[in-house]
């Protein structure tokens, strides 16, 4: 049986560890990256080939992953003489791992099915240390062959994999998971905050409470640094930001109140204004700490 040839477009955060996993997994892996020097980089470090266009990697490919900014980056990569979709050869897969609209998901696969190609929208949850452990968490909209088709391939770099339905509905699913995290993340700032300010220590706090009810992933990998005031770990508040509006847009379309998440965003924007752009998410306790 030949192997399964593959293409990684995108070598970011997340996709470079992505791309290193599947190479280990022994699968034939072509990569492109916008910085050229990256996909070198990373050909050097793992088994690979660099391309210098989506279209060259994507050639002769069984499976082409996405993973890059906003829907707007995946367009850049996939449309065009020398994108994603001129290169697929027939019945190849287009999987899209950004987290973008879901009516972006439904254009790219309008697109693969007018020339014979499928497509899996795929956003994943797991952050930075996600990608690098293989441990991330997949939310999938698309055809239920198609996603048991590349679903072993994706055990690469996923703890957990999940169809949630037709396609859009990953994007859907991972616009709910960033609705989760700001509760989670400004619930956990303010609890903190609180212990802080009352004189208790947050350490017994946490290993505490975290066996209880209020347990979550972000107080068992976030509270210690957040009572620091370190923010240097994963998801950045733009690209939060950037995935809270297109929740928001998805939100109007199905009369669903956010009024908690309305609240959250808002908490960020002044984070940004602090200069904390590219601080990660936990970073909302940093407003609160600078009161008083």
């Amino acid at each position: 049986m030949a192997k399964v040839k593959v293409a990684f477009i995108g070598l970011g955060v997340m996709g470079y560890p992505m791309a290193g996993h599947l190479s280990k997994a022994g699968f034939d892996v072509n990569v492109y990256n916008r910085t050229a020097a990256k996909a070198e980089q990373w050909a050097k470090e793992y088994q690979g080939t660099a391309y210098s266009t989506p279209k060259e990697a994507a050639t002769g490919c069984d499976v082409v992953f996405v993973c890059v900014g906003n829907d707007q980056d995946v367009l850049q990569v996939c449309e065009g003489e020398n994108g994603v979709l001129a290169g697929l050869k027939s019945a190849a897969i287009l999987v899209d791992h950004t987290t973008a609209s879901a009516e972006l998901a439904k254009q790219l696969a309008a697109s693969c099915e007018q020339q014979g190609n499928d497509f899996i929208d795929a956003p994943v949850s797991g952050g930075q240390a996600g990608a690098e452990n293989g441990v991330l968490t997949i939310m999938c909209g698309g055809d239920e062959q198609v996603f048991k088709n590349v679903q072993p391939i994706m055990d690469a770099y996923a703890r957990f994999s999940q169809l949630m339905g037709p396609v859009g509905d990953g994007q859907k699913a991972k616009m709910a998971n960033q609705i989760c995290i700001a509760g989670v993340v400004q619930g956990l700032s303010e609890a903190l905050n609180f212990a802080s300010r009352a004189g208790l220590d947050t350490d017994k706090l946490v290993e505490t409470i975290s066996k209880g009810a209020a347990g979550s992933w972000q107080m068992e990998n976030r509270s210690a640094t957040m009572v620091k005031g370190e923010f240097e770990f994963g998801f950045a508040v733009d690209w939060m930001r950037k995935d809270l509006a297109i929740a928001f847009e998805e939100a109007k379309k199905h009369q669903a109140d956010l009024p908690m998440t309305t609240m959250v965003d808002g908490f960020y924007e002044q984070v940004q204004e602090l200069g904390g752009n590219r601080w990660d998410t936990s970073s909302l306790i940093a407003l609160l700490q600078k009161k008083g």
